[in-house]
């Protein structure tokens, strides 16, 4: 029996996919919370806007966490934080702590939700050691696609857990501060006990291109273009906002931002100086006709297709401020998430479309991964020096990819740990182990209410989308349950063949016989006649149209 507690790692999201990133690290019945994301619906997820991780494990030990610790601002690491917090009960939340570009995001994100007065966001400077439960927290300075990037090192009697976050070993960042290798040594020759490494790029060979090479190829791209130049990319990446503003200025252009939460973040880094922005630069949506075609930017979210997002909408034509018209340039200075890739070539055919000239990764550089290739994941093991790995943040191709990278680093096959959302890794004296699963999975955002992925109402969408709806209302005698008026049809989205009307008679014919048959049994309960009537009207459409539209029967009884 151990002499110490065990530490356990459970990731709650981010393995087996890319995004909705959430880990649980507990140390004697003291839990920290590393990161609290999001990703966003697939197409088949129909009318849903979010996807979360299942805060289901946390419901009942929301006393013990000590903390929750944000690596950094991107909506996949941040955006279910509100969400969170309002399921377990802000009003005795754990503090948050992160970098300050981090946390200004997520008091942004909570005043949006109304629960900023009631959550305390801390900034964290690099290297700054803070005592959280029994665990040494401390955040250490990394570089991605956005500022404050941090990894997290926690620190118990049994050793150090490092939890990377995304990271990119740039030497030439556009802030000009690259990430802490030395802090990243000390710790390796203390002894890491686990790593939880970024997997995102580990099926890309080599070192990933810095940041900053995608300013000059901004530059020459917009020197080509005649006519207005639409510039999209996520609304996080302060960085390459900062990189368009300086081809505009090369080029005499004015800028313009357009979608809410691109102005937010510019604005937030504004303030915190991390985006410089020359005095007269930027310009209102309503302005943007008083210029040139020639003389104006646009910076825009929608890099991904997403469906509410401002590019689909002004691709769709259907923005209120932007109308894009021919010889406009679209530029996506961003590659397409895994499982995005329909959505955005669906946005770039409706641009080409209106006459826009489109330019992405594949025509010019003008966009450099925030996640490290292989031989940085390599960097990152061999400067830490990790007892355990367990590779974090990617599809279970990537999580492979990172086991075996490890290895070639030295790392023994039994001490490489590839996990799955739920599968929590346990540490103590005598090793290291998978333990038994936790609930995990997903609850989805509808709106402003949250849902199980079994919920009927997604089930009944999905079928809609497919194959319509009938609705039947058949009209039946209190006394014998006999049909007393001809059955009402109604339809909606059903793939119709041309002899409609024949179809329908039919329809009305089945009816009949389905209640002449009930009244003949003596069922006379109202649920037992609409479901019989639900089997019989759903076996013979899908007869005659092989198709499962939903079916509603409802009976009236007079």
């Amino acid at each position: 029996m151990s002499s110490t507690p065990v530490l356990r790692v459970l990731p709650l999201g981010g393995l087996g996919e890319i995004g909705k990133n959430m880990t649980v690290v507990e140390y004697d019945d003291h839990i920290v919370v590393v990161d609290v994301g999001l990703r966003f619906p697939t197409a088949e997820m129909v009318g849903i806007d979010l996807v979360l991780p299942d805060f289901n494990y946390l419901r009942d030990r929301v006393d013990d966490i000590e903390a929750i610790v944000i690596t950094h601002g991107h909506e996949d690491h941040l955006g279910a934080l509100p969400w969170m917090l309002r399921e377990l009960g802000a009003d005795n939340a754990p503090p948050i702590y992160g970098g300050p570009l981090t946390m200004a995001m997520a008091r942004s994100k909570l005043d949006e939700h109304k629960l900023g007065k009631l959550v305390e966001c801390h900034d964290v400077k690099p290297g700054e050691v803070l005592e959280v439960g029994p665990f040494d927290l401390e955040l250490v300075h990394l570089t991605h696609s956005i500022p404050d990037m941090r990894a997290v090192a926690l620190t118990t009697d049994l050793g150090t857990v490092l939890i990377t976050g995304d990271y990119k070993f740039d030497q030439t960042p556009v802030d000009g501060k690259p990430a802490d290798v030395q802090r990243l040594a000390e710790l390796g020759k203390r002894g890491v006990l686990l790593l939880c490494g970024d997997s995102t790029n580990a099926d890309r060979p080599g070192f990933s291109p810095s940041e900053s090479v995608a300013g000059p190829h901004l530059t020459e791209v917009f020197s080509r273009c005649d006519g207005r130049i639409v510039v999209t990319c996520f609304a996080s990446n302060i960085h390459r906002v900062q990189q368009v503003v300086d081809a505009a200025k090369a080029n005499g252009r004015k800028v313009c931002l357009i979608g809410r939460s691109m102005k937010k973040n510019i604005n937030i880094g504004r303030s915190l100086g991390h985006i410089h922005v020359p005095e007269g630069m930027l310009v209102q949506p309503r302005e943007i006709d008083d210029f040139p075609d020639e003389k104006i930017v646009i910076v825009s979210t929608g890099s991904q297709g997403e469906p509410l997002s401002a590019l689909r909408r002004m691709a769709y034509r259907d923005h209120h401020q932007i109308e894009l018209h021919d010889g406009d340039t679209v530029v996506f200075s961003a590659t397409p998430i895994p499982g995005n890739e329909r959505a955005v070539n669906d946005t770039v055919d409706r641009l080409y479309q209106i006459g826009c000239s489109v330019v992405t990764t594949a025509d010019a550089p003008i966009h450099a991964s925030g996640h490290g290739y292989q031989e940085e994941i390599k960097l990152m093991l061999n400067l830490t020096k990790p007892t355990y790995v367990m590779p974090f943040h990617g599809d279970h191709k990537r999580i492979k990819l990172h086991g075996e990278l490890a290895q070639a680093v030295g790392v023994p096959a039994e001490n490489v740990f590839r996990g799955r959302n739920g599968l929590p890794l346990e540490i103590d004296e005598q090793g290291a182990r998978f333990g038994e699963p936790e609930k995990s999975g997903v609850i989805f955002v509808d709106g402003v209410d949250l849902g199980e992925p079994a919920d009927a109402a997604l089930r009944d969408r999905r079928m809609l989308s497919a194959d319509g709806i009938f609705v039947v209302v058949a009209t039946i005698s209190e006394q014998d349950g006999t049909s007393v008026a001809d059955p009402e049809v109604i339809f909606r989205g059903v793939p119709f063949k041309d002899e409609a009307d024949e179809l329908l008679d039919e329809l009305r014919d089945v009816v009949d016989d389905s209640l002449e048959k009930a009244a003949k049994d003596q069922v006379r309960e109202i649920d037992l006649l609409q479901q019989q009537l639900h089997d019989d009207l759903a076996a013979f459409v899908f007869r005659k149209l092989r198709r499962r539209p939903m079916v509603l029967p409802v009976v009236v009884e007079v």
